[in-house]
């Protein structure tokens, strides 16, 4: 497979984001003020990093409107980014507001333990 295919590919995206890690207990909220990354893998799952932890967050509704050029914008009441909130959606090169997501669970994945 081309590299091309596989960055457009969601499951080899997802796939190479996870390598690795282990999947954790899902988390009803995030720390969003420790989350300095965010992709938008496929129409229903965008994956949030906070330190060395990718949190993937499977859409609770919306996801026909989600594009991987869109900004996600998020108003929080708070610190925290939590299942239910609602994430607008603004095309990255227009402007133009494209609708919204609802968040579902966010589910951790962390790199093992090292060994000592």
């Amino acid at each position: 497979m081309p590299a091309w295919a596989a960055k457009d590919d969601p499951a080899a995206q997802l796939a190479k984001l996870t390598e690795g890690r282990i999947a954790g207990k899902p988390q009803r909220c995030i720390d969003l003020s420790q989350a300095y990354d965010s992709q938008v893998i496929d129409k229903t799952t965008i994956a949030y990093r906070v330190g060395s932890i990718w949190y993937v967050n499977q859409l609770r509704s919306g996801g026909e409107f989600l594009d991987s050029r869109d900004v996600l914008v998020t108003r929080t009441f708070g610190s925290q980014l939590c299942e239910l909130d609602s994430v607008r959606l603004v095309e990255r090169y227009t402007g133009v507001p494209g609708g919204f997501v609802v968040l579902g669970q966010f589910v951790p994945y962390r790199l093992p333990p090292k060994d000592h």
